[in-house]
């Protein structure tokens, strides 16, 4: 294997050692070896040069953009950070400012809540005082027209009866008799109307 890979070497040297005769004397100038020192040289100087242009003004600028836009990604980056924090506090206080509300509101709203209620109870308590007070009043009423419709209904009796006889008789009648029969029947029957 090592012998077939030097044989393909030394026949390739070979071919390429004849193109090379045949590219000098054909008249390709750069392949003479007369001329290969002016070539190095003007190789070097023009490699060189290059290094010099590159190293010292091309380079550097492209070094120095590229460190200010590294910077500035890492300013960047730190400024989006501190937005972040930033906001995240913000967030947090929202947060604690709206739990803080919600609370201040329910407990607004159970100390209205048991405000009204309260005053519910004492305007309640100050109707059925005066509920109960006009209940008094009116059982008050109806006892004192109960005691006083015998006599008046009695009175009534009486006016109406002598009206009546003197209608039916033509002739006064005296009242006193009139008045100890409407006296007579009150008594028996007033339990049953007036309920004594």
């Amino acid at each position: 294997m090592i012998k077939k890979i030097i044989f393909q070497l030394v026949i390739f040297s070979f071919l390429v050692e004849k193109k090379v005769f045949a590219a000098e004397s054909g008249g390709m100038p750069q392949l003479n070896p007369e001329f290969w020192v002016s070539q190095i040289f003007w190789l070097t100087l023009t490699f060189g040069l290059l290094y010099v242009v590159l190293s010292k003004l091309i380079l550097p600028k492209i070094n120095a953009n590229l460190e200010s836009r590294k910077s500035q990604i890492s300013d960047n980056i730190e400024a989006a950070d501190k937005q972040r924090e930033e906001s995240e506090a913000k967030l947090k206080e929202y947060e604690e400012i709206v739990l803080k509300s919600k609370n201040e509101a329910k407990n607004i709203f159970n100390e209205a809540r048991e405000k009204a209620l309260i005053d519910i109870n004492a305007k309640r308590e100050v109707l059925d005082k005066q509920i109960d007070e006009e209940i008094k009043k009116a059982e008050d009423e109806i006892d004192q027209l109960r005691k006083s419709a015998p006599v008046k209904i009695n009175k009534i009796a009486i006016e109406t009866a002598s009206e009546l006889t003197q209608k039916l008789i033509g002739a006064e009648v005296n009242n006193s008799s009139i008045s100890a029969i409407v006296d007579d029947l009150s008594k028996r029957n007033g339990d049953k109307y007036y309920g004594n």
